[in-house]
């Protein structure tokens, strides 16, 4: 026996119910809420039908009717964004040394900065993809180099590594003081991506090992930095250099030799909890 078709002013009172409905709602409920004599059942298969080519369906969940996107449209709803967070100081330093010193070694790092440098900060600078690995150094161990990329230079408007400020630059800002000991000077890093003579080029699996390899203690995910105006950009990229300059001067001036923990960063596994401390703390 066919079943009655639903008028289209009963068919406007099922979507008004449908519509108004925060939640689903059952079969019962709106059969309830129309007037008499309607087909709630034949109702709902026309107006789902009437429904099925639009961006916006009739569906049945968990015996309950309601209105949901179209399934293959769902992607319109996908919203993403990105949250501003600033590097630590730990991971500033790092990337300082790397831009002014490039190629360098983590040791080499460690030996400019006088402390322990944690897997963890080279790995947020990998993360973020304004470092790399370069290549090995052509001594005892082999370790893995470190360059910027062309990623460090888009985020903090460079055209290239020249560009980096200079010591007169830094002098002229105001940015360095009379600490400077004699002979001070800013290295100048070159834009030649090309091996040089110590170094040998990654083997297949050597960027993977690196980014695979176990940390000493789980490391806390370190926030990303972003620069949204060229202004804020150039005031970082000085911010990196007086760093720079901060670090050669504590050298220079007789601090702690390489690997010997000061008391920011007493060991490995402190300046991982350094990073995300001060990540916390919106240095």
């Amino acid at each position: 026996m066919d079943h009655p078709v639903a008028r289209p002013e009963e068919l406007r009172l099922l979507e008004a119910l449908l519509f108004a409905s925060a939640e689903p709602i059952d079969q019962a409920t709106l059969a309830k809420r129309m007037p008499d004599g309607v087909d709630i059942k034949q109702a709902l298969a026309q107006l789902q039908a009437e429904y099925a080519p639009r961006g916006v369906n009739l569906v049945k969940v968990a015996n309950k009717w309601t209105f949901r996107t179209a399934g293959d449209l769902s992607w319109l709803m996908t919203r993403e964004s990105t949250e501003t967070r600033k590097l630590s100081r730990a991971a500033i330093e790092v990337l300082a040394i790397v831009a002014y010193h490039q190629p360098v070694t983590r040791a080499e790092i460690e030996e400019i900065r006088g402390v322990v440098t944690s897997k963890g900060t080279i790995d947020v600078l990998l993360e973020t993809g304004w470092i790399r690995p370069r290549g090995r150094r052509k001594t005892p161990g082999r370790p893995l180099t470190f360059g910027t990329t062309d990623g460090f230079l888009s985020q903090f408007s460079l055209e290239a590594l020249g560009d980096l400020p200079g010591l007169e630059e830094l002098k002229g800002t105001g940015l360095l003081d009379s600490r400077l000991p004699t002979g001070f000077s800013v290295p100048s890093p070159s834009d030649d991506a090309t091996l040089r003579e110590d170094e040998e080029p990654l083997e297949p699996g050597d960027t993977l090992e690196l980014l695979l390899a176990p940390a000493v203690e789980p490391e806390a995910e370190e926030p990303k930095a972003e620069v949204e105006t060229e202004t804020e950009a150039a005031a970082e990229v000085e911010a990196i250099a007086v760093v720079e300059a901060e670090v050669i001067i504590d050298v220079e001036a007789g601090e702690p030799d390489a690997a010997e923990p000061d008391a920011d960063e007493p060991d490995e596994r402190a300046d991982d909890a350094g990073d995300h401390d001060d990540a916390e703390k919106g240095e």
